[in-house]
């Protein structure tokens, strides 16, 4: 099946049968006692092995369009660079790119993501920085992430700048088990470079208690549905248009003066962690920390 689809979609076959379709008539013309059925005949053929070539041709391709205005993108050359890096690996069929959109599900998600961090070094976009904010209600999925960690290390190896904003519900701060477990994960994170940051999901605007990641000035990806620990779920959405009032939105939040988002993780911490260490968990406690702020 494999020889046939290369036959049919081979561009010398394509070429030898135009050949053949306009030396036929030309020749049954010259030739004055030329059969007109076996013409027609042969000429029927010719088309029906030519629309099959095309329509193997689509088949065992897929085929990605151009963007319309590449100009229109707010970085053209990371955009350019993320659309060939997912043409050459045909994750998906990714034809929607072309409006400088993107949508991605499930298993892909993290592995486009780890695509867009690279991709920031590779199109040497300014600045190398990226904001990313976090709906966190279980910090073991971001955890899990490996590939997208290990390419969050390589750009912070690399110079570039992470601000990570963990948003995460009042009630889920004052539980001992997710306390524990969300301060491991923001020392991972350190530990590889990355600033980081808290707000309190209630404390925030709709707009702004958005999972979503802002790469330079050149693409955002928005999370439309969280994913769960395997990849079953989960859906996110690629802009390469319209960047800085995601990262407008995001600066915002972190740097909202003495509610900022390190100051807010800094008090937090400073009444979690020495409840955590000394076994003498109180909500009550931390609680006051936060809204003293």
């Amino acid at each position: 099946m494999t020889r046939i689809t290369n036959a049919l979609g081979s561009p010398v076959l394509g070429v030898l049968i135009g050949i053949a379709g306009l030396v036929t008539p030309v020749a049954g013309w010259l030739v004055a006692h030329a059969n007109l059925k076996a013409l027609l005949l042969v000429q029927g053929v010719l088309i029906v092995v030519l629309a099959a070539g095309h329509l193997w041709t689509h088949r065992a391709y897929i085929h990605l369009r151009r963007a319309n205005n590449l100009k229109a993108m707010d970085d053209a050359r990371y955009y350019d660079l993320v659309r060939s890096q997912l043409e050459r690996e045909l994750l998906s069929d990714y034809g929607e790119i072309a409006d400088g959109h993107l949508r991605v599900y499930a298993t892909e998600v993290p592995r486009l993501s780890a695509l867009l961090v690279t991709a920031l070094t590779g199109a040497a976009s300014e600045p190398q920085r990226i904001l990313a904010a976090d709906l966190t209600t279980n910090p073991q999925l971001l955890n899990q992430r490996r590939e997208y960690l290990s390419a969050n290390r390589r750009f912070t190896e690399d110079g570039g700048t992470i601000n990570r904003l963990f948003i995460v519900h009042l009630d889920d701060l004052l539980e001992k088990d997710f306390a524990q477990a969300l301060l491991r994960l923001i020392g991972r994170h350190r530990d590889i470079g990355v600033s980081c940051g808290l707000a309190v999901h209630e404390r925030l605007r709709a707009d702004e208690a958005v999972a979503y990641v802002v790469f330079a000035h050149a693409a955002v990806l928005v999370e439309e549905e969280q994913g769960d620990a395997d990849y079953t779920r989960g859906r996110s959405s690629v802009y390469f248009k319209g960047v800085d009032r995601w990262r407008s939105r995001f600066e915002g939040v972190w740097d909202h003066g003495a509610d900022s988002a390190p100051r807010t993780l800094q008090a937090y911490e400073a009444a979690a962690r020495p409840l955590l260490d000394a076994g003498s968990w109180d909500a009550q406690r931390v609680t006051q920390a936060l809204t003293s702020l």
